[in-house]
């Protein structure tokens, strides 16, 4: 997927979770990343991540840096 999709998509989840108490949006979204990306996206968006990750919301940065 490309990186503008991947990036879109990551920070839809974050803006769902947004209202919640910090804790637990990190942990909502981490989960969902889990439980709904296939571990080719989760490669993908650790590695966007981990070369500075911009444009994404600080609750994806957090919960990407939370997945194995």
């Amino acid at each position: 997927m490309t990186t503008e999709h991947m990036v879109h998509m990551a920070n839809q989840i974050a803006l769902f979770f947004a209202s919640y108490p910090r804790e637990e949006a990190v942990a909502g979204v981490t989960d969902h990343f889990r439980k709904s990306w296939e571990r080719r996206m989760r490669d993908q968006i650790k590695q966007y991540v981990a070369q500075g990750g911009g444009g994404l919301h600080d609750l994806v940065q957090e919960a990407v840096k939370r997945l194995d």
